[in-house]
């Protein structure tokens, strides 16, 4: 099967459109006198892209190999527009570059393996549980931040190659599933979309 290399996902307008709503959040905060802020000299909102550049073709296959799979088409748009997106959006957490992103095994191995003990002790019974089986063997794409991270489930693939994406949070039971990443940060991004 042939992979194409068109892109199907918007992704240059949809973060345009949230970077331009973060921007005049932005000169909104600048215009609030110094003295009246919590902090000052904080350096909020003085970069104009939230994003970093694209990475290539070359630096997402390197990635694909160090990982050891290839990654999901709404993801690897994203990393080629670009390969990362900050907090200061308020619209989602902040977006790791590809060289911070891995295993959640590796990246945060005590969250792993609290929800992997979790999978072990569970009852099927239990209505909140939400398979936490993939916890460990999950992509950490995201800071974990106020008890919330975003994951690539690799484990739940569609026919159109999206890995199902997960909204990890404290305040809800287990994972919020979404069909794949430009599902999740469409939603994620949403209130910008209006």
């Amino acid at each position: 099967m042939a992979i194409s290399n068109t892109p199907r996902y918007p992704w240059g307008d949809l973060l345009r459109t949230v970077n331009d709503a973060a921007q005049k959040y932005f000169a909104e905060y600048r215009a609030i006198p110094p003295e009246q802020r919590a902090d000052p000299d904080d350096g909020f909102g003085r970069a104009t892209w939230l994003g970093a550049p694209g990475a290539g073709e070359a630096e997402i296959a390197r990635h694909e190999e160090r990982l050891g799979m290839r990654l999901p088409p709404s993801y690897r748009e994203f990393l080629q527009v670009t390969n990362g997106w900050d907090e200061y959006s308020h619209a989602s957490l902040r977006l790791m570059s590809l060289a911070e992103v891995g295993w959640t095994r590796d990246v945060d191995p005590e969250l792993a393996r609290i929800w992997d003990q979790l999978e072990d002790d569970h009852d099927p019974q239990d209505q909140w549980y939400l398979h936490q089986e993939s916890m460990s063997g999950s992509l950490y794409i995201s800071e974990y931040i106020e008890g919330q991270v975003y994951l690539l489930n690799p484990h739940v693939v569609g026919p159109d190659g999206e890995w199902e994406a997960w909204d990890f949070a404290t305040w809800h039971p287990g994972e919020v599933r979404y069909r794949s990443f430009w599902d999740l940060m469409e939603r994620e991004f949403g209130r910008y979309l209006s």
